[in-house]
């Protein structure tokens, strides 16, 4: 998995999922739920579309609002965590998960435009 590093990571949402299998990925949502075991949860994207993320490790902390994934697709479409990063409201400012969906639908609709691939 450390090839997660090295490679570009485009931004994705749930419903590009399938297009972007066996490929590095970075994923950001809302902590929908946790498995009990700690070792997966499920993200929701600004569309309201769930992703689930496997860990090779459970989690050490509590997992709850904003989070952005990197990591491998699955061929069943589940992200394969590398690293995950909270993103903590601060001073009442909140991330927008629509208008990033928004963001990157422009972004994947003109690649020419934006070559983060």
């Amino acid at each position: 998995m450390s090839g997660v590093y090295e490679a570009s990571k485009p931004r994705i949402n749930a419903s590009m999922l399938p297009q972007f299998a066996s490929r590095p990925v970075c994923f950001i949502g809302r902590v929908e739920k946790v498995h009990p075991t700690g070792k997966s949860f499920t993200l929701t994207d600004g569309e309201g579309k769930n992703a689930s993320v496997e860990l090779n490790d459970p989690l050490e902390e509590e997992l709850s609002g904003i989070v952005e994934v990197l990591g491998m697709v699955s061929n069943k479409g589940t992200i394969m965590a590398a690293a995950y990063h909270v993103f903590r409201e601060e001073k009442g400012i909140s991330f927008d998960l629509e208008l990033y969906n928004e963001a990157l639908k422009v972004i994947n609709d003109f690649p020419q435009f934006y070559p983060f691939k």
